[in-house]
């Protein structure tokens, strides 16, 4: 399996150059040169297994060999045995045919650990083999870092620095990454945004000469193996609810688009999907460029659903590449305008893109709403992040007749503000995190200046 930039202008890799590459020399992202596909048969077989079982098939065209499939097996039964619940990703039934399928059990209670409990063995064992230590460095609107740190604090070989915008996530996000008291765990808050933190990590990755010749890895969703990971509970889902035999559809609480691109993947492969759904908050680059091809940036709102609060979609410049007919040159010209002022999608693109996705979107007050109807209607409680898709859902679902699948991102406890203010007392936490905001923390504020955060890692990295 080879892997090829969005941009064009990369060289190929394989899988294990490409997991310890993460964004591409020409700035793009990678993307498999050719998609490998699931018969029907395939998918059919998949009915009843494990979903290690089923990860382990669905990935390991991807991994193309440079893992063997024993040790391969062995890291994806080791990262699932870390999640709560027997079925790792647990379907639950909302009415007759909407269905949400809880992402949420893994060690910090958000969809990145499905990605992030593999993606820091894999690093771990290319490391071993290569004889050599790394250092990862990730932004995050929350959810990532946590995940991130909890991935690979065990890992011999990395050394993980993860930057959040300081005072704008969560308390319970907060500590999920700054009680990590490992001597591996470095843990930055930004005086700035989400975007401020992804673009110095996107300049260090493109400049690595601070790190006088040490690794830099990344762990967010510009890495190719957490996109492949993500693949997994699609199927999963859509086996159990009876696919191939019939359609499914989803609806995907959005902002870096990492999550609904590993879907619209496992259409690619062969499973039947008939729609998309992206749901976003107030920050709406996905909605305005899918309704009204208005792909322009806006000033960040600060919202109740903050993992979505992100001006720049970067993912999507992997769904771009396939819709422009993956045409590298197209790609890099559009996002280079885009960057400097107000763009527009080519109207075929734009025609593909409509073809299979829908959007909608949710600002705060609804969101608010949305957790007291659906509580009073399911008796489930909603993060504000999957409340998005439940509303999506009412709003834009194509067809009844398919069955719908809502990603519920996170636990509703890691945002216990938004769901005090739609009038709960709160959420409680699980017993695992049940003293989380007595433990000790350990974090660096520090500018929103690239020299200042390049000096720090340089000078804590192991």
């Amino acid at each position: 399996m080879r892997y090829i930039s969005t941009r064009g202008q990369a060289p190929a890799l394989n899988f294990e150059e490409v997991v310890l590459t993460g964004l591409a020399s020409d700035g793009g992202l990678y993307v498999p040169e050719t998609v490998p596909q699931l018969s029907a048969e395939t998918l059919a077989g998949m009915a009843g297994l494990s979903y290690a079982e089923i990860a382990f098939q669905v990935m390991q065209p991807f991994v193309g060999g440079e893992i063997d499939d024993e040790t391969f097996r062995g890291l994806v039964h080791d990262a699932y045995a870390t999640f709560s619940h027997d079925a790792v990703v647990p379907l639950n039934q909302l009415d007759a045919n909407h269905f949400l399928l809880e992402l949420f059990h893994g060690p910090t209670l958000a969809f990145k650990d499905v990605a992030l409990q593999l993606l820091g063995r894999i690093l771990d064992h290319f490391l071993a083999k290569r004889g050599e230590r790394a250092v990862i460095m990730g932004a995050t609107s929350g959810d990532t870092g946590s995940a991130a740190i909890e991935g690979c604090r065990h890992c011999d070989h990395l050394d993980i620095f993860i930057l959040h915008p300081h005072n704008r996530v969560s308390e319970v996000q907060r500590r999920q990454m700054t009680t990590v008291l490992a001597d591996n765990v470095f843990n930055i808050a930004i005086e700035g945004n989400f975007d401020d933190a992804q673009a110095m990590v996107k300049a260090s990755f493109a400049d690595q000469a601070f790190l006088n010749g040490t690794r830099l890895v990344a762990v967010n969703s510009i890495n190719w193996a957490r996109i492949m990971a993500q693949i997994v509970y699609y199927v999963a889902s859509a086996v159990a609810l009876g696919a191939p035999h019939r359609e499914v559809s989803f609806c995907v609480p959005s902002a870096n688009f990492g999550n609904l691109f590993a879907g619209y993947m496992a259409s690619q492969m062969g499973l039947p999907v008939k729609q998309f759904i992206i749901a976003t908050n107030a920050n709406d680059i996905l909605h305005r460029t899918l309704a009204d091809n208005d792909f322009s940036k806006r000033e960040l709102a600060a919202t109740l659903a903050p993992s979505m609060d992100i001006v720049v979609s970067s993912n999507f410049e992997r769904l771009l590449f396939d819709a422009y007919e993956r045409d590298g040159t197209a790609v890099r010209e559009l996002l280079e305008r885009f960057q400097r002022e107000p763009a527009a999608l080519a109207e075929a693109p734009l025609a593909r893109l409509r073809e299979k996705f829908s959007s909608f979107s949710v600002d705060d007050d609804t969101i608010l709403e949305v957790i007291r109807e659906a509580h009073q209607r399911t008796k489930e409680l909603l993060d504000p992040h999957t409340a998005t898709g439940y509303r999506a859902v009412e709003r834009v679902r194509a067809d009844r007749a398919t069955p719908m699948i809502t990603l519920a991102t996170a636990h509703p406890a890691k945002f216990a503000e938004a769901v005090v203010k739609a009038g709960f007392t709160g959420a409680p936490l699980p017993p695992h995190m049940d003293d989380l905001l007595a433990r000790e923390e350990r974090y660096s504020v520090l500018p929103a200046e690239l020299a200042a955060v390049q000096r720090f890692v340089a000078d804590n990295r192991r």
